[in-house]
């Protein structure tokens, strides 16, 4: 794990001055890494926010992001659950864990919405309601 953690301040550098890069959860230290997340000691927890989804994509496939995916599984066990999850949220809004919590849960159990989805199957901005919810009621107007 020594390169791994000796690596995080160099990429958390990168990412905050990628094109694109909004906002991301740090802790005194800098990273997330003593964020609990999932009531899961052995979890960590990356939440950032981007412009869009290309920007995200560019950063992650690119430079120190990409050498670091390429050892991933040096580090971490490879879970058959989904990890990860993308979602939009408004300008300014800063999600929290539990936010992501939830909607990493609902990709688990819905498989890929607007309200929680996958870079490879992603959903147009705005705003999405979880799956398994009655659609809201529409009045007529004349």
């Amino acid at each position: 794990m020594k390169d791994f953690v000796d690596a995080l301040d160099p990429v958390n550098a990168a990412a905050d001055e990628a094109p694109g890069f909004v906002w991301r959860l740090q802790d005194d230290s800098g990273n997330a890494t003593d964020v609990p997340v999932l009531g899961d000691d052995w979890l960590i927890v990356n939440l950032t926010s981007w412009r869009d989804t290309d920007a995200l994509t560019a950063f992650m496939y690119q430079g120190r992001h990409r050498e670091m995916l390429a050892r991933r599984r040096e580090w971490f066990e490879r879970l058959q659950e989904a990890v990860t999850a993308l979602w939009w949220v408004p300008a300014g809004h800063r999600p929290t864990v539990q936010e992501a919590e939830t909607r990493l849960l609902h990709l688990r159990e819905h498989g890929p919405t607007a309200y929680a989805f996958t870079l490879r199957t992603s959903f147009p901005a705005g705003p999405a309601e979880p799956a398994g919810l009655p659609a809201p009621s529409v009045a007529a107007s004349s």
